[in-house]
């Protein structure tokens, strides 16, 4: 680094306390979930931390989904036993519901993108046993039609917070969406698999040959596009896919 800039640096750096405290004064924190006024910045208040369900053990060993009941170490849910999903495992930091689901909305499609960094947080603290042999993190893709009507990916924008955290690599467009799909609300189970089918393809200027990769998304519902996500990369050589998403339904549909 320049020694004028480094000496510039040195000059703010003891001040940037006070700036903190003088923009939270200006500016006052707020609750990711409600909008009311809390003590520090990326938090939520009391009532709605408490109101989410973060997912922790017992849960399948393979999709993540939360038992209700103690089971031994490595039982598969139903779901998972009867179709084996693609990717090698997947987690989730919280339930999707109505606790969650207003402040995934928001950061999906208000523009409302601070919290990324507070969510990657979570993702990577459900994540935590995969890390250590992970290569490359990459986003569920949109396709460009639909990246240009949005603006931006919300899966990209977490795999790339989860960068930071981790000190992992990322490649946001490692998968490319190569056709558009259409949306998979109120589709069934079989309906999902069939709108995603061949939706994907690893981008040329990448060589996943023996990497481990961790695939990051919003929200796991049926599975269907993680699956297909994770079958084109195995294709191409990958030697095993994780799913990380920020929520979950509880049952597969």
């Amino acid at each position: 680094m320049h020694k004028s800039v480094q000496r510039l640096l040195n000059f703010f750096s003891p001040l940037a306390p006070a700036w903190h405290q003088v923009m939270d004064f200006l500016l006052p924190p707020l609750c990711l979930g409600c909008d009311c006024q809390v003590t520090q910045n990326q938090t939520l208040c009391a009532e709605c931390w408490k109101a989410l369900h973060f997912i922790a053990a017992p849960f399948c060993a393979r999709c993540g989904a939360p038992f209700d009941l103690p089971v031994e170490e490595g039982t598969l849910c139903g779901a998972c036993l009867s179709e084996e999903p693609v990717f090698t495992a997947a987690r989730s930091a919280v339930l999707y519901d109505e606790a969650s689901k207003p402040l995934i909305l928001r950061f999906k499609h208000a523009d409302r993108l601070h919290p990324a960094p507070a969510l990657a947080q979570w993702i990577v603290r459900a994540g935590e046993a995969f890390w250590p042999e992970v290569d490359m993190i990459a986003p569920v893709p949109l396709h460009r039609w639909r990246l240009l009507k949005r603006r931006y990916n919300q899966s990209a924008l977490l795999a790339s917070a989860a960068a930071k955290i981790t000190g992992k690599g990322v490649a946001v467009d490692l998968l490319v969406r190569h056709r558009p799909t259409d949306s998979q609300g109120h589709r069934n189970r079989k309906e999902r698999h069939e709108n995603v089918a061949g939706a994907f393809a690893v981008h040329e200027k990448y060589n996943v040959q023996g990497k481990t990769i961790v695939l990051v998304d919003d929200v796991l519902t049926s599975g269907a596009t993680v699956n297909e996500c994770a079958k084109t990369l195995f294709k191409a050589g990958a030697k095993a896919v994780y799913v990380l998403t920020l929520a979950r339904t509880r049952i597969a549909n």
